[in-house]
């Protein structure tokens, strides 16, 4: 509920005698005056319980506080404050100056049109990119991304929603994306952490949409950041540019909103994790939904459909947040290390291979030949759990920073198979299992080829793989993959089983 308390004088109508006309636009705390080139915004006198705008003081701060925080990105645009004087001549009250942006010239209005607006989007990426290696950073700022901070805004806005459950949301589709959203931030401390102390957690725009950037010919003007909380403005420099990723994908265009996020990668140097910006998006997508469902509980029929697609839209980005761990396994000439490779490469996702991590730990180049009979050599079983603690070591770290592992060995025995899922299950990811097959004769013929060009890490002979399949263990749970048919066929099947066959 809000409380509006009286009005003073009537601003439109003396901007308007002085000369020209005047339009006016209303939103729920302001009104803005559109005369010629020039925008006054007032603050209406009203009480909410996000912002206190009931007092005259109050309100001047606020105007105050927007002109020095928008300038920032667009220190053209926002002009200064001025006083809005009563017909006695007395200040009665403040309006933020602005100059006026052409209105065809909004990213909204371009990208509505159809228009190709990749140019004015990498003009933009590059301009958040310079504005966040430039922007505030302190502890209290950093405290805004922390997995428990991050939590309890999925945690207040999810209760928020709770209350439209019957109405206009789902309760199950809620907890469904609560469950989600908490089992990524269950498992990425590390990541949030490093993100800290990389210095990406910034005081930021906190609001950027399509409809507040107009795309001018000497570069984009971006406008009306969130002001009235600054804590709401702190975050990861991939929330922030989510924000107008999202608003592309509502829009319809989210090719547009990829082309962004690649843009500002880019001219940003961040290394992030592709599962950081799914779980970002996701976040965003969630606010909207919550603010057109509480626009519908107010009688808006209309916002009532656009948050169930904003919250089905939020529960699609979780599911591709979320981690994989993929233990690709089989005997030797199998086709394992072809398909784990093509899936990582299909998917985005991080490749280990135990024949270099083993060569790794006897110091030796990944190329060099140090073939062996079975459990000899580097191939002891001492020299083998080392490989497999290794392995799973590397896994485990890279999952926690956010990235998606296919793992290639053998896996012949339960107790490697069984760590794997464990550490899938400490690190808070999906565990799959698959275990390639080939005819022997093919994985012999395979071998051998392999042998003749020696540039593969792996030393497996003919004989080797006899040894190893006479004790291997049973691995029931694991998909088996036909590998002895064509590659793309392998892959198809295996990007199906794991339930990533979308493009």
């Amino acid at each position: 509920m809000s409380t509006v308390l009286a009005t003073g004088e009537d601003f439109a109508s003396r901007i308007a005698l002085e000369d020209g006309t005047v339009s006016t636009i209303e939103t729920h705390v302001s009104t803005l005056l559109f005369r010629d080139d020039l925008v006054f915004k007032i603050k209406k006198p009203v009480r909410f319980g996000f912002i206190d705008l009931s007092t005259a003081e109050r309100r001047e701060e606020a105007c105050r506080r927007e002109v020095e925080l928008n300038r920032r990105l667009a220190p053209d645009v926002y002009l200064g404050v001025a006083e809005v004087m009563g017909l006695d001549e007395r200040v009665v009250d403040h309006a933020v100056v602005m100059r006026r942006m052409p209105d065809d010239r909004r990213l909204s209005a371009l990208v509505s049109s159809g228009a190709d607006a990749r140019d004015e989007l990498r003009a933009i990426a590059r301009k958040m990119a310079a504005f966040h290696a430039a922007a505030a950073r302190s502890p209290s700022i950093s405290a805004a991304a922390t997995g428990d901070a991050l939590l309890g805004l999925w945690t207040a806005s999810l209760d928020e929603m709770r209350g439209l459950a019957g109405t206009v949301f789902d309760a199950d589709a809620l907890d469904q994306v609560g469950s989600l959203a908490a089992r990524y931030l269950a498992g990425r401390a590390p990541l949030l952490e490093q993100r800290i102390r990389a210095g990406k957690v910034v005081d930021g725009h906190g609001d950027l949409l399509a409809d507040d950037i107009f795309c001018l010919p000497d570069g984009p003007r971006i406008l009306d950041c969130l002001e009235f909380d600054d804590t709401l403005r702190y975050g990861d420099t991939v929330a922030d540019v989510a924000f107008l990723a999202l608003d592309l994908e509502r829009l319809g265009r989210p090719d547009l909103g990829r082309w962004f996020l690649a843009a500002y990668r880019e001219f940003s140097a961040d290394a992030y994790p592709e599962s950081l910006a799914e779980h970002a998006l996701a976040y965003r997508a969630l606010v909207r939904s919550k603010v057109d469902g509480l626009r519908a509980a107010d009688g808006a029929v209309a916002a009532a459909k656009e948050a169930v697609a904003l919250l089905e839209l939020a529960h699609g980005h979780l599911e591709r947040a979320q981690t994989h761990l993929v233990v690709v396994g089989g005997l030797p000439g199998t086709g394992k290390s072809t398909l784990a490779g093509a899936l990582a490469d299909a998917c985005g996702w991080v490749l280990l291979r135990s024949d270099e991590v083993r060569k790794d730990l006897a110091g030796c180049s990944h190329h060099t030949r140090a073939a062996a009979g079975f459990e000899e050599g580097i191939y002891t079983p001492a020299a083998t759990a080392a490989t497999y603690e290794e392995l799973l070591a590397r896994a485990g770290r890279a999952l926690a920073l956010g990235e998606s592992v296919v793992l290639d060995a053998s896996f012949g025995g339960r107790r490697w198979r069984d760590t794997a899922a464990c550490v899938a299950e400490e690190t808070s990811s999906i565990f799959d299992a698959l275990r390639c097959v080939a005819p022997v004769e093919v994985a012999t013929r395979r071998l051998a080829a392999r042998a003749l060009v020696g540039t593969d890490p792996s030393d497996a002979t003919p004989d080797v793989a006899a040894a190893m399949a006479a004790v291997a263990e049973p691995w029931p749970d694991a998909t088996e993959i036909d590998t002895s048919v064509e590659r793309g066929h392998a892959l198809a099947a295996a990007r199906a089983a794991l339930g990533v066959d979308r493009p």
